[in-house]
């Protein structure tokens, strides 16, 4: 069996393919329910990543049958259960909330795609219920999301609690898709793989939603620490410091510097939110900046012998199972969203 810092590789995977499926219905809710004109020039693209729901869904049943090597605190001792939180941290019940969670929100997502296709027949009656479900996207995404950021992260360390984790997981999370969505686009157009055209305007857009997006991730990410910190919390600093300052300490700088100072310094300078290829390269480090945070959250919830060998923490990508399961992953993503481009008509051979 693979250590827990390899094994976070495949949590980390599961988080950021699940991320990308609610991203894309996420977004063109919001779009809808801002009255946003371009969203008809993108939604349908977005809500295509719904596509990668079942492998998301796979990954998330191969994580709940490994229990303790996705859940450390499942083996917690006896004399040590006193840090668990009984009524949250119990198996069973993580196991049917996330199960229950999972298929309630793709089930929502899927409706919310249907009655978008259906309303643009103008029919009252579909364009009312499509607006009703568009309503409760945002809804479904923090509740579902919240819980996923205290199953898969929060609680990793027993006793270990922010009351902001769960808005700064995904908010990050949707920073993240932005950004993905962002560099699909841009790939996609160039190659002219695209059934239309993606306009430079389109892209602009995009580059001020994720300034935005970089501005409040920051101060999510700030707010819980700097409490923390400041008020000498040693319990709660404890999981800052390992990360900080022991073998993943290389991974927690690198993860703020390219979802914090490289999008903010590059995006609030105007003439960049204007140059699609500028824009696309800082989308670009967003979203390996997310990847490398999950798996630095998540891997660096364990500090002993379960992720350190001889003494050195175990970075991504650094033995086959990571490798393999990653290659795996995109490997299966990207034929699930090309397929359903291809399906409904939103592309061309490239």
């Amino acid at each position: 069996m693979e250590n827990f810092g390899s094994w976070s590789v495949l949590t980390t995977n599961f988080l950021f393919t699940l991320y990308l499926a609610l991203g894309g219905v996420t977004f063109a809710s919001v779009l809808h329910l801002s009255n946003g004109k371009w969203r008809f020039v993108v939604r349908k693209l977005a809500v295509s990543f719904a596509a990668l729901f079942p492998i998301a869904g796979v990954l998330l049943l191969v994580l709940l049958a490994n229990k303790t090597s996705t859940f450390p605190w499942t083996g917690t001792l006896p004399e040590h259960a006193a840090h668990l939180l009984t009524g949250w941290q119990n198996y069973t019940f993580l196991v049917v909330r996330e199960i229950g969670g999972f298929i309630a929100v793709a089930t929502l997502y899927g409706l919310f795609i249907k009655y978008q296709h259906l309303s643009e027949g103008g029919d009252a009656k579909h364009v009312r219920t499509f607006r009703n479900i568009a309503l409760l996207i945002p809804f479904a995404y923090f509740i579902y999301g919240s819980m996923v950021a205290w199953d898969f992260e929060m609680t990793q360390v027993p006793g270990w609690h922010s009351a902001s984790y769960g808005a700064y997981h995904f908010q990050s999370n949707f920073h993240m898709f932005l950004a993905f969505f962002t560099v699909f686009l841009f790939f996609m157009n160039r190659c002219g793989a695209l059934a239309k055209d993606i306009e430079d305007y389109i892209f602009n857009y995009m580059a001020q939603f994720m300034l935005a997006m970089t501005i409040l991730w920051t101060y999510l990410y700030f707010t819980q620490y700097l409490i923390m910190w400041y008020g000498r919390f040693p319990d709660e600093m404890a999981r800052y410091n390992g990360m900080m300052h022991n073998g993943l300490g290389v991974l927690w700088w690198t993860f703020l510097t390219m979802k914090f100072i490289i999008p903010f310094c590059t995006l609030a300078i105007t003439p960049n939110r204007h140059n699609p290829v500028i824009i696309t390269m800082v989308a670009a480090s967003i979203v390996l900046g997310t990847w490398i945070e999950r798996y630095t959250w998540i891997s660096g919830s364990i500090l002993d012998e379960r992720v350190y060998e001889n003494g050195v923490a175990h970075l991504p990508m650094t033995s086959l199972f990571d490798i393999v399961v990653t290659i795996a992953v995109i490997g299966a993503g990207w034929w699930a969203v090309r397929y359903t481009l291809n399906r409904y008509g939103l592309s061309k051979q490239c």
